[in-house]
């Protein structure tokens, strides 16, 4: 594995989409994939293009797991990307969106990258290196205990078929938190609890693409990952859980009427 190949390759990546992201905001067009509350625009469509022309400018025989195409080539090496990771915000000219990009060799994360160009906020980790913000590491918070923590969450696409049930995690947390925020980017809320402006985070229903390159940098960063049940998080996993790590078995306890959703 060339690393410093790869890591140069992911920037320059994460660099391009990011411009295109920042140029186009404004652009008030969107249509819907699978549900009506699944939006896909241009901007989404055109760094995703961007993104696997950079990296297959340099590694051609790489496999690809992408949100808006099928998923390329049966390499041990392989990409997973989100273009626009915040569709909804940014399709309604709202500037919380950045771009995902993860490097996983042999089934393990190696590299995560997350790019937010409105904020100019580039967040990097490598396996075993640390987590970095802007070239300065970061690490998550030393909150202990929930009652004051910040946490954050989000709303999966059947959340209007299972609103009482989600809106029911809400609430046990709220009764034990500061507060609880949702933004409507599931990779900026873990790189948020990984350079500790977040305590916490729980989504339901993420795929690979939403999580994969921020659970490098939350990792790298000393955080925790899990599933509801404290297992180790995986990139299918349909339970997910982030934390600082000193108030994740708080959280647990938290979830555990929700476990066997």
């Amino acid at each position: 594995m060339n690393r410093p190949l790869i890591k140069s390759t992911l920037l320059k990546a994460l660099e391009a989409a990011g411009a295109i992201l920042k140029r186009s905001l404004g652009q008030r067009e969107a249509s819907t994939k699978d549900s009506a509350l699944s939006l896909v625009t241009a901007t989404d469509k055109a760094a995703e293009k961007m993104i696997l022309e950079t990296i297959k400018a340099e590694f051609p025989d790489h496999a690809f797991l992408t949100e808006e195409s099928p998923a390329e080539g049966r390499s041990s090496s392989r990409w997973i990307i989100d273009p626009v990771d915040g569709t909804t915000n940014f399709a309604h000219t709202f500037p919380m969106a950045c771009v995902s990009i993860a490097f996983e060799q042999d089934g393990i994360l190696e590299f995560g990258g997350v790019f937010d160009p409105f904020r100019d906020e580039l967040f990097i980790a490598e396996k075993g290196q640390g987590a970095f913000l802007n070239g300065e590491p970061i690490h998550v918070s030393a909150n202990a205990t929930l009652s004051q923590s910040l946490l954050c969450t989000g709303f999966p696409y059947d959340r209007r078929e299972r609103a009482d049930f989600y809106l029911s995690i809400i609430k046990a947390f709220i009764m034990e938190v500061h507060g609880v925020r949702r933004t409507g980017t599931a990779a900026l809320d873990l790189c948020y609890v990984a350079c500790g402006r977040f305590d916490g985070f729980w989504e339901v229903k993420l795929n690979a693409w939403d999580k994969a390159a921020a659970m490098v940098i939350l990792e790298e960063a000393g955080g925790r990952l899990s599933d509801f049940s404290g297992n180790p998080l995986t990139l299918d996993g349909i339970q997910n859980l982030a934390s600082n790590g000193l108030v994740h078995d708080e959280m647990l306890e938290v979830l555990k009427p929700y476990k066997e959703m």
